[in-house]
């Protein structure tokens, strides 16, 4: 056995064996499966939200990027760190203390039922994008770890039977604990590879004057347009509000407070590692310029000495499973909660509940691990899929910030139009003139909630809109 093999088969075992542990706490009802007790400290809340954004796109996906663009790429987690510190300081805090489960819960309860349907259905398909793309990262890993066991599909097939294995038998406990080992691994594995492989192409003078002489590849600011960062941020602070993995974890902290505290600090966990993922994938471009720009990053860790790529790709792999498990349980959190509890089977059981969630995770896993077959670049679908939390954003910060602009079908409308929205950008280019699908999104959706607060003169419920600790 190779020591990568070894080191890989090493990491999945003691995931496992993380999941068995807490599985009798998962097994004691829904609210221990989906939210670990409601019992979560700041810490592990940190690692939570850090392993939540630090997946494919922030380390692959970056490094893919980068390959083509230079050090701006880095940008990507930055912005993923500014919506972690944004929502602990505006969102996470107000969300524990409404005591809601999912934001199409909160739809319902403070506008209608049809916008918490189709709120729930955006929520779904932007989870399972986010999903399949866990699986593309996790695909390229271990084919460029251990090519002579796995080609790139199987890699898939690999990372989502562990992916959606770990989620079904621990739930958020068996999720929380491991992004403890996983945020670790990722750490000391990146700042390994990144000092060693600029070393070994001969520094960052070496590496400048090896480099094409189109743009200044190591200058964050070249590369990317400005609007586009921008657009990053406005989407990272978007989505970090109201997409169910962010939510999921605010909702599992002990209070408001540890909700907020725990969310800063994975804020500033989160921010080094795109810069470091991006120089990886500027020495990729050095050192293999004839690869793939998806396979910039396995390329450039399987070329250090065995133990060290075996331990970084494993922690690169450790990022991909970090985040898929959250996502997966959000997804199926989302299912359950919003669709079958509330509709299909409102009188189940606890027990029967925790099995259902159980069984809509398996199904979620495989019909994303088809999604993953047909996906394009990570970091653009990333992005693309991230963007249609616009609706639920906009439509979250009216409510707390603005009640008085609210209306009963403002939910419904803001969210349909917002999906549509994605929609309309793909095949209207002319509307590229923006230069990012969030400014559209944005623009078309707080058109939408004000005209609905025009036309519609029926106001929300406003029952303890937040309750503060």
């Amino acid at each position: 056995m190779s020591i990568q093999l070894f080191i890989v088969s090493a990491y999945i075992v003691l995931l496992f064996g993380i999941s068995f542990w807490v599985k009798s706490r998962a097994d004691k009802g829904s609210t221990e499966y989906l939210f670990a007790g409601r019992k979560l400290g700041a810490g592990l809340i940190a690692v939570n939200i850090t392993g939540l954004a630090v997946g494919a796109a922030s380390t692959v996906g970056v490094a893919e990027n980068a390959f083509r663009v230079g050090m701006a790429a880095g940008w990507y987690n930055a912005a993923w760190a500014a919506g972690a510190i944004i929502m602990g300081l505006v969102a996470a805090g107000k969300l524990r203390a409404m005591k809601i489960s999912t934001i199409p819960e909160f739809f319902e309860k403070y506008y209608d039922t049809k916008g918490r349907v189709v709120s729930a259905i955006g929520l779904v398909i932007i989870m399972s994008v986010i999903t399949a793309l866990q699986y593309l990262a996790g695909g390229a890993i271990l084919a460029a770890l251990l090519p002579d066991i796995f080609t790139f599909k199987m890699g898939m097939m690999v990372s989502a039977v562990v992916f959606i294995g770990i989620t079904l038998i621990g739930g958020l406990w068996s999720s929380g604990l491991s992004n403890m080992l996983s945020v670790v691994l990722i750490y000391l594995g990146v700042l390994y590879s990144c000092i060693t492989a600029v070393g070994n192409a001969g520094g960052l003078n070496e590496i400048a004057a090896k480099l094409p002489t189109n743009m200044d590849w190591l200058d964050p600011l070249a590369g990317i347009p400005m609007a586009v960062i921008i657009g990053w941020f406005i989407v990272m602070i978007t989505q970090a509000i109201t997409a169910q993995g962010p939510v999921q974890i605010a909702c599992g902290a002990r209070d408001a407070a540890t909700a907020r505290k725990g969310f800063i600090m994975g804020g500033f966990l989160i921010f080094p590692i795109g810069f470091l993922c991006a120089m990886l994938g500027i020495v990729a471009k050095v050192s293999f310029p004839e690869i793939t720009a998806t396979m910039a990053l396995p390329k450039v860790i399987m070329s250090l000495n065995p133990v060290a790529s075996g331990i970084t790709l494993a922690a690169m792999w450790a990022a991909d499973v970090s985040t898929a498990c959250t996502i997966l349980l959000g997804a199926g959190t989302l299912f359950s909660q919003d669709i079958y509890k509330r509709f299909i089977n409102p009188s189940i059981s606890d027990e029967k509940f925790v099995t259902v969630n159980r069984i809509t995770v398996f199904c979620v896993g495989l019909i994303t691990l088809w999604f993953a077959f047909n996906a394009a670049g990570i970091l653009r679908t990333m992005i693309a899929g991230l963007s249609m939390t616009t609706a639920l954003t906009c439509v979250f910060l009216f409510t707390v910030f603005a009640p008085s602009l609210c209306r009963r079908s403002s939910a419904f409308y803001t969210t349909v139009v917002g999906l549509i929205g994605i929609v309309v950008w793909e095949f209207v280019p002319a509307l590229h003139v923006l230069k990012h699908v969030i400014y559209f999104e944005w623009i078309i959706c707080v058109a939408t909630f004000l005209l609905v607060s025009v036309i519609d003169k029926t106001p929300i419920k406003v029952p303890e809109l937040v309750e503060e600790d």
